[in-house]
């Protein structure tokens, strides 16, 4: 019944990428910047309901109370969030108040449909191969995207990673935090539990969605301040989903 239901969910979100993304392609020719987003994000939120509807993938949050706050203050954030599948890629422009800037590799430009309208949104795609000119993308675009109000997001961890797994965290959101006076929010997900990294197989479950005290950068090193969003999104891992952790 899951693979059945898998495949179901992969024919929905086959179909609806083609014709969401064809739209968005012609619509950005006359519409850009936050109305634009806020469209290619309704297919964001087909996505992840259609895995609701299903395969039985919900959600629960924690926290949530924090980025309202943030929304309501002005503040400027830099989401780094735990990475374990494709769906919280998909979830969290469905979830948050605000446009959100992916920093992303631009390889994901060449997916047909899915990376033609990707191209047309305000994102930070990068060449990992480039380094130095890759952080001095993200600097500049950062900062742009930030002061017109939109939230950065970074996967510290830069690729997902299996369940019950840390990966090594990288300190460039931190360093971002730091140039544009940026906080970092830590987010915890549970989300390999249903919607495993490089699984066909979606299962029937909740995803725990924790978001973490905001941390403010000023006055810190980039090290410091990623490794206490590390910290934090790693002991709130464990208390999600403990069964991962143990042995």
């Amino acid at each position: 019944m899951a693979a059945l239901r898998s495949t179901v969910f992969l024919l929905w979100m086959a179909g609806t990428l083609i014709v969401y993304a064809s739209v968005a392609v012609l619509l950005s020719l006359v519409l850009r910047g936050k109305p634009f987003y806020w469209f290619c994000s309704g297919w964001m939120r087909l996505a992840v309901h259609g895995a609701r509807w299903i395969c039985g993938v919900r959600w629960r949050l924690h926290g949530y109370e924090r980025v309202e706050a943030l929304d309501r203050a002005g503040t400027p954030v830099i989401l780094t969030p735990k990475h374990q599948s494709a769906w919280e890629t998909l979830a969290f422009p469905a979830l948050m108040p605000r446009p959100l800037a992916f920093v992303f590799k631009r390889e994901l430009l060449f997916i047909p449909f899915f990376g033609w309208a990707i191209a047309r949104l305000d994102m930070i795609h990068i060449d990992r191969s480039k380094r130095a000119q890759a952080w001095a993308k993200v600097a500049r675009q950062g900062a742009e995207f930030l002061q017109r109000g939109l939230w950065v997001i970074m996967f510290p961890e830069g690729t997902r990673t299996p369940r019950g797994a840390q990966g090594d965290y990288k300190t460039g959101g931190a360093r971002l935090a730091l140039a544009t006076d940026a906080v970092l929010l830590p987010i915890a997900l549970t989300s390999a539990r249903c919607w495993p990294k490089g699984g066909f197989i979606k299962r029937p479950g909740v995803i725990d969605v924790s978001f973490g005290p905001p941390i403010p950068s000023a006055g810190r090193s980039p090290e410091a301040l990623m490794a206490e969003a590390e910290a934090w999104i790693e002991a709130e891992m464990r208390r999600l989903d403990p069964a991962a952790y143990r042995g």
